[in-house]
């Protein structure tokens, strides 16, 4: 029930989305889309890299010829029909043709969560370039829920491909001056829609399998897409992960979502955490080291850290989830040295926040 009234409060079910053509005419980001279009040649498409939300990077490219990316999102053929801007979702949305085969569930899944954070794999149809997938044959679909996103795939006329906005390992941008920071020197313009209103990237749901399989979690959970299919599996490196299993491969120890300081989970009884953590703030002092904790609104207080990360209340999941990210680029402005972080939830969204948290961690965590 929460999990469902915070999905109705995000506005992702049975609510109207703000049409693309209602976004003001004269504003800048509109003119400069429209700037961008005329520039191009006439079988170009345009290339964005974003958030789920926001914080949108272009470049430019043609997605259906072999010189773009991973991530696909519907284009104009979807954005411009009335069955997205207040009329009916019926879940037939894929009238594309980049897809091979579209199962009654997926369809089911697009009418429940589409527009909003929510990742699709399909097997690919011959129209998409192995170019495009990175030599693979499937391709993953979404379709944002932004009016900016959704006005600039509308002004492209195609489709979108669209990796993440920021350099491999990094945190994930939440803000364009995040985007900026990353890829300053490298782009050649930012739209920026303001700061994401979830934080943390759009759960992917492998539909060529059966049961669908949840390949990374987010803002749309477990639970969630159990309401509408019955049941789904957890991809095991994920679900091992999030069980404490050490990583079994050098590669799923790879640092993603990091910060540049060294991240360690602590994760136990409550008292028993604020004891490690404030024995480990004094034994990095003691090294010289700059010291940052992220804690809940709870525990915050009873830390002696040089930088402390308030990240909500410890049942506001949504909130711990919004700020992750910008929490993690703070203590990289405050050359933080070391970073001890309280545990989660591992069910609803705390499962999101952990994934990426142990990911940033390198798997590194204390269990007290």
């Amino acid at each position: 029930e929460a999990d469902q009234a915070s999905l109705n409060s995000y506005g992702y079910k049975n609510s109207k989305i703000t049409d693309p053509d209602e976004v003001a005419k004269e504003s800048a980001i509109y003119k400069s889309i429209h700037n961008l279009r005329a520039q191009l040649p006439g079988n170009s498409y345009i290339q964005y890299t974003a958030t789920p939300q926001a914080n949108i990077l272009i470049t430019t490219a043609d997605i259906l010829s072999p010189k773009s990316h991973t991530l696909l999102t519907p284009g104009e053929d979807y954005v411009g029909g009335k069955k997205f801007f207040g009329q009916e979702n019926d879940g037939s949305l894929f009238n594309g043709g980049l897809i091979k085969e579209i199962p009654e569930n997926a369809k089911a899944l697009a009418k429940a969560f589409w527009p909003g954070p929510l990742t699709m794999i399909f097997e690919k149809s011959d129209l998409v370039p192995f170019e495009t997938t990175g030599g693979l044959s499937t391709v993953a679909v979404r379709m944002p829920k932004d009016p900016i996103a959704l006005s600039f795939i509308k002004e492209s006329g195609g489709f979108v491909a669209a990796p993440s906005a920021n350099t491999s390992g990094r945190p994930s941008p939440t803000l364009g001056t995040h985007v900026y920071e990353d890829l300053k020197g490298r782009i050649e313009m930012l739209l920026d829609s303001g700061e994401v209103g979830i934080g943390i990237e759009s759960t992917i749901v492998d539909m060529t399998v059966e049961p669908p399989m949840i390949l990374r979690p987010g803002f749309i959970t477990e639970e969630m897409l159990k309401e509408v299919l019955g049941h789904v599996d957890v991809d095991k490196t994920t679900k091992a992960q999030l069980e404490g299993v050490a990583p079994k491969a050098p590669g799923m120890k790879y640092r993603h979502y990091a910060p540049k300081g060294e991240l360690t989970i602590i994760s136990g009884k409550s008292e028993r955490v604020k004891e490690t953590i404030n024995r480990l703030l004094i034994e990095a002092k003691e090294k010289g080291l700059r010291t940052g904790v992220i804690g809940t609104e709870e525990n915050i207080g009873a830390y002696e850290a040089h930088v402390k990360m308030n990240a909500g209340k410890k049942q506001d999941e949504l909130t711990v989830a919004r700020r992750l990210y910008s929490m993690l680029r703070e203590f990289d402005e405050e050359k933080v040295d070391v970073i001890y972080s309280e545990a989660f939830s591992e069910t609803g969204m705390g499962q999101a926040v952990m994934n990426r948290l142990l990911k940033a961690a390198g798997h590194k965590v204390i269990q007290v």
